[in-house]
């Protein structure tokens, strides 16, 4: 049941900053974070926004423009894949939520977390909201810019890399990523801690 957006968490007039990732569990390329303050009257300005699995694309890209005029403020932050390898997916993905919280300016006074879990930015109160963008506008606006920021970095990546069809699948597991990488072999942007060739059956 698709639940409406709520414009905030608090009744208190806090800067409220929403951040969400995208990319934990892909094969190849960085793990995304997005961090945005929107003003609170953000819904009645883009009644249209939703949390972004559940846009199309072309959607995802109008959104994305109107978050970015419209937002108090916003900033997205990434964690290599090398840097996946070498602290592991879940502390990356911190990484990329304080890289991009780190950017705000002005610092929110509160956090909302989409997801069970996060390691304390600073000093800055944080709630982890399962399915928040589903839930609060400001997760759902992050999840909107850090997924259109992915998805365009992977398609500029696909022009080197042809073959792999980050394209498409943008660095997700599909049954053609994993040929590709039988075939042609693992590049730079690959998370070699990540299993990245399916278990073949006996």
């Amino acid at each position: 049941m698709h639940t409406e957006l709520q414009p905030y968490f608090s009744n208190q007039q806090l800067a409220e900053a929403g951040c969400d990732e995208v990319g934990r569990g892909c094969l190849a390329g960085p793990v995304v974070a997005a961090a945005v303050i929107l003003p609170k009257d953000f819904l009645y300005l883009c009644p249209s926004l939703k949390d972004s699995k559940q846009l199309k694309a072309v959607q995802r890209q109008s959104l994305s423009k109107v978050i970015q005029q419209e937002a108090v403020t916003w900033a997205v932050g990434e964690a290599s894949p090398q840097e996946i390898d070498q602290y592991n997916i879940l502390n990356a993905t911190y990484l990329a939520m304080h890289r991009a919280i780190a950017k705000l300016q002005p610092l929110p006074a509160l956090l909302l977390i989409d997801g069970p879990r996060f390691q304390s930015y600073r000093s800055i109160p944080h709630h982890c909201i399962v399915k928040g963008d589903a839930q609060l506008a400001p997760i759902a606006a992050a999840s909107v810019l850090a997924k259109t920021y992915r998805d365009a970095l992977m398609h500029q990546l696909a022009q080197g890399f042809p073959g792999y069809g980050w394209a498409s699948n943008v660095g997700y597991p599909t049954r053609v990523h994993r040929q590709a990488i039988q075939d042609l072999g693992v590049t730079p942007h690959h998370r070699q801690s990540f299993r990245l060739l399916a278990e073949k059956s006996c």
